[in-house]
């Protein structure tokens, strides 16, 4: 497993959490070594592509580099995050080849077989920590088997910024091979909503806003949340329907499916997926306007009938399976749309 250890090929902070609302606490976070790489992807004009119906392939294409790295490295021991139509991970030194190379394969066979343009970065923790974020990451066991990246410190955020203003852009490689997705798959149909929405919610802390009181926030909005039946987890209780594969999943093999998955997380500010009431919906805002309106955070949020899944089975630790959720109607999105108009929104009351 990745560990924080200054021989720079492992980065693993020392203990998994398991309870969630732990990884809000900035202490759990161990800072990357300055050498090591930070890659990101994002689809471009991913809100269109999903308005069109397209959200499988969104989805499909964000974690594809997930998967190309892990099977081009050899182990999926590393920090990755997915961000619906997109992903980030870290990687030691050593792995620019095997970074740059995912990165480009992804980026052609979005192209040519999803028609979706995916743009892709790679940079440094140093030229991270040089414009004053820092990445640290801790790791939230979401159960026995599966264990998730947490990224803190504003770093992953910035370098996605300086990505898609043109800097730090991965050139696209004239001849790439196809990447190797084996294991990466989206079988399921769409799951509907059993309580009335399925949520999908970013919560970002402001730059001068305390992690502490970030921390305190953001266990009140997971408390609204957890006081529901199994956590406002998105994925049904029982065995749903199988999907287009016609796979059959037995009660134990799904609960495993359920607790792997990535529902809730942390990502530079909470990023969650969840099924809930209007109620709960509004007792969260009820939480996020005002403290938007003190400057404290920014929040996006999209409401949406069904979540999706995309299924990642590490060909080195197949019982570690992997579940990416996401919400069907441009989940995040969407929601980091209406946080990007929030913060221009600010942006303008603050000039006038």
């Amino acid at each position: 497993m990745w560990r924080i250890r200054h021989d720079h090929n492992h980065a693993q902070p020392h203990q998994a959490y398991d309870e969630f609302s732990l990884v809000l606490d900035p202490d759990v976070y161990e800072p990357l070594p300055d050498d090591w790489l930070i890659g990101i992807t994002d689809v471009v004009s991913s809100t269109a592509a999903i308005r069109s119906g397209r959200y499988e392939d969104v989805n499909y294409a964000g974690a594809s580099v997930i998967a190309a790295l892990g099977n081009a490295w050899g182990s999926f021991d590393f920090p990755f995050v997915f961000r619906g139509d997109g992903a980030a991970f870290a990687l030691p030194p050593h792995g620019i080849m095997a970074a740059t190379s995912a990165l480009r394969q992804v980026a052609s066979f979005a192209r040519s077989d999803l028609d979706l343009t995916l743009r892709i970065g790679l940079l440094t923790v140093r030229e991270i920590r040089n414009s004053g974020r820092d990445v640290r990451i801790a790791r939230y066991a979401a159960s026995e088997k599966a264990t998730y990246a947490m990224f803190a410190g504003g770093g992953l955020k910035w370098a996605e910024q300086q990505i898609k203003s043109g800097r730090y852009l991965v050139k696209p490689g004239r001849y790439a091979t196809k990447p190797d997705l084996a294991g990466l798959s989206c079988d399921w149909t769409p799951f509907p909503s059993q309580r009335g929405e399925i949520l999908s919610l970013l919560v970002e802390p402001s730059d001068h806003i305390s992690p502490e009181v970030f921390a305190a926030l953001g266990k009140r909005v997971l408390a609204v949340f957890d006081a529901a039946p199994r956590q406002s987890h998105p994925l049904p209780g029982g065995v749903p329907l199988s999907g287009e594969s016609g796979k059959h999943v037995d009660a134990k093999g799904w609960s495993e499916v359920a607790a792997n998955s990535d529902f809730r997380k942390f990502d530079d500010g909470l990023r969650l997926t969840l099924d809930c009431t209007p109620e709960q919906i509004d007792r969260v805002e009820a939480i996020l306007v005002p403290a938007r309106a003190r400057g404290e955070i920014n929040f996006g949020l999209h409401r949406q009938s069904h979540a999706l899944m995309t299924c990642l089975v590490p060909s080195d630790r197949p019982d570690s399976h992997l579940h990416f959720l996401d919400g069907m109607g441009g989940g995040y999105a969407r929601a980091a749309e209406m946080m990007e108009a929030g913060a221009l929104d600010d942006v303008q009351h603050h000039a006038r």
